[in-house]
């Protein structure tokens, strides 16, 4: 699918008559995607100015930019600048130096504005979000992003210092409106203490060009999941999926199978299920990633046990499952007083109640340890919607149980997340009546929809050895529409 007004204003005679007539017409910026596979140096020759504000992490942003490509423009003062001395020189990267308070030269085009707000305790120092990034957001470059990184305030031991940890949300989302007509995006990052090692991966994602549709999120890393002994967290950055086995719901079409190629495409081999009556597209996916079809009815009461039998041979689902992506979704839309009871029963049982059936199934039998489950909500799921109390209900449920079952498994070292999408171009989005998709695009920060292809890059993070740090969370990817924030 594809935006009209994206693609028009790619034409630099078309955005020179808007800006000298004066027209309120947005002019969303063409976001800047990642192709292809991971790349190990995805930041490759990219400035990234890091702002230290006396915070925890320099050593740890450090060692994440420069072997990812990047190059660190360090604020801050000259004994901040040590941690970046020896990954700049390992990595032929040296760090640049600006003191506080200086303004950016006038040839800096950042790719990224990274503010360690760790050391942030009181309403007060918030006053260093400002007099840091004031000089330089406006040298940040066109998609480029804005990183602020804290404590989460849960950990906080001061009502004062949770204050001051909760205000970077509002701080970031608001950065995310201003930024994103430039096709910019910016993140808070929450970092539990003892969870430092787990931020690099995140970090290098948010970073790169795989996160273009995200944006004005939180994010928060901590220790949940557990390390097996003779697993150490040790994230890989390239075919990070390689020899494992994923399992994709709903993937004959759309978003399905735009995760199943990704998946594929970073070393996984991919079960994918969808209902039976879609045996042929559905096979043309499969056969397209060298994976298994598998025509099911999740919402058969045998489904789940045959789900693991197929899992558990290994001609089928390869012996053991890796990781499961709840995709498969159905709208049956009316408003409440003329909903008939199938509609209902069907979106709760497709949405929800095969989500929680299967996953039960699997963790007893057929999921291995370590393993990573992704569910599909939808930001209707958070706000509601006319006509859609049945599917808002079941997208609402999955985020529940995603937040109660990741503690359950953490032990076994099991992720579990959610991802609530937002307007994306899609065929069914397509069936829309044409003003209604106009308006919809245009409520985002970025100033329009997003592509089947970023949800499938945030499900290919979470899946991967990297998404360790994140369990039991919601992910919104609407490209910043805070409906219901």
């Amino acid at each position: 699918m594809s935006d009209f007004l994206v693609d028009l204003s790619q034409h630099p005679v078309f955005r020179q008559t808007v800006k000298q007539l004066g027209l309120p017409l947005p002019m969303p910026e063409k976001l800047r995607r990642a192709r292809g596979p991971w790349e190990d140096r995805p930041l490759a020759d990219r400035a990234v100015v890091v702002f230290t504000a006396g915070g925890a992490l320099g050593n740890t942003l450090a060692t994440a930019l420069a072997p990812a490509g990047a190059v660190p423009h360090v604020v801050g003062e000259a004994t901040d600048l040590r941690p970046f001395l020896s990954p700049g020189e390992a990595f032929g990267r040296p760090p640049v130096h600006h003191a506080p308070g200086a303004s950016p030269p006038e040839d800096l085009r950042a790719h990224g504005l990274v503010f360690d707000a760790t050391g942030l305790r009181t309403p007060a120092e918030l006053r260093a979000l400002y007099d840091g990034l004031h000089p330089f957001i406006g040298a940040l470059a066109r998609c480029g992003r804005v990183i602020v990184l804290g404590r989460p305030p849960r950990t906080a031991s001061q009502p004062a210092a949770a204050a001051t940890a909760t205000a970077l949300e509002g701080f970031v989302r608001s950065v995310a409106k201003e930024v994103g007509r430039k096709g910019a995006t910016a993140h808070v990052v929450y970092v539990a203490p003892g969870a430092e090692a787990r931020l690099t991966p995140l970090l290098r994602f948010l970073l790169s060009d795989r996160s273009a549709f995200l944006t004005g999120q939180p994010w928060s890393i901590d220790a949940t999941a557990a390390d097996a002994p003779e697993t150490p967290f040790a994230p890989s950055y390239v075919r990070p999926l390689e020899g494992r086995t994923a399992l994709v719901t709903g993937a004959a079409r759309g978003i399905g199978a735009a995760i199943a190629a990704h998946l594929a495409a970073e070393g996984a081999r991919v079960v994918c299920l969808d209902r039976p009556g879609d045996e042929t597209p559905l096979a043309q996916v499969a056969a397209a990633v060298k994976g298994v079809p598998l025509a099911l009815d999740i919402t058969d009461a045998a489904a789940p046990e045959r789900l693991v039998d197929f899992v558990k041979d290994p001609a089928g689902g390869g012996g053991r499952l890796d990781v499961l992506v709840h995709n498969a979704g159905i709208t049956r839309d009316k408003t409440l007083g003329r909903m008939s009871p199938e509609y209902w029963d069907q979106a709760v049982a497709v949405n929800l109640g095969a989500v929680v059936a299967t996953t039960t199934a699997l963790l007893d039998e057929g999921l291995s340890d370590d393993a990573r489950i992704i569910c599909l909500s939808s930001v209707s799921g958070l706000a509601g919607n006319v006509g859609q109390t049945n599917y808002s209900a079941s997208k609402a449920g999955v985020v529940g149980y995603v937040r109660a079952l990741a503690p359950l498994v953490a032990g076994r070292g099991i992720t579990i997340n959610a991802i609530a999408p937002g307007f994306i171009e899609t065929r069914l989005t397509a069936a829309m009546p044409a003003m209604t998709r106009e308006v919809a695009r245009r409520l985002s920060a970025l100033g329009q929809g997003g592509e089947p292809r970023d949800i499938a890059e945030l499900v290919t993070f979470l899946a991967s050895t990297g998404g360790k740090g994140l369990t039991g969370q919601s992910l919104r990817a609407c490209g910043g529409m805070f409906i219901g924030a």
